[in-house]
């Protein structure tokens, strides 16, 4: 008689409730890292834009205060008496988020298919929110030209 190898039903039992249990306990973990994940863009999307709008007031500076200012990827920007984007509307908003930055995520004023942030205008503040995740913008005043992140 030939001895048979291989495992017992009650092996692979214990191997399943020991998976299950560590599965029940990382996934909390995986969940978490896609929140974290559209916050680290967001906040480098404000980083990027907060740095688009400061070199838009030091080339406005830098060329003695003209109405518009020419971005280094060609875009024109117009600017306030006080050097900072000019923003009056919803799609003015859309016009500096997409004039002062390089390949910048897809911004609208209204939400669909592609669009990253959807462009808001409450005087005289911007606010883009990000589709993915709601709670999640990015703000810029243009009277000082601060640029935030809320999450």
């Amino acid at each position: 008689m030939r001895k048979q190898e291989g495992f017992t039903l009650i092996e692979l039992v214990v191997v399943i409730v020991i998976l299950g249990i560590l599965a029940a306990t990382a996934l909390p973990r995986f969940i978490n890292v896609t929140n974290d994940a559209y916050k680290a863009a967001v906040a480098g999307t404000a980083g990027g834009f907060g740095s688009g709008i400061a070199l838009s007031h030091a080339l406005w500076i830098a060329k003695n205060e003209p109405a518009t200012v020419t971005m280094d990827g060609g875009s024109t920007v117009n600017m306030t008496a006080t050097g900072w984007p000019s923003v009056a509307s919803a799609a003015d908003c859309v016009s500096v988020w997409d004039g002062v930055m390089q390949n910048p995520p897809k911004a609208a004023t209204a939400a669909g298919t592609g669009i990253d942030f959807v462009a808001a205008y409450t005087a005289p503040t911007c606010t883009f929110t990000y589709q993915k995740n709601t709670a999640m913008k990015v703000t810029y005043n243009g009277t000082t030209g601060n640029v935030g992140f809320v999450n």
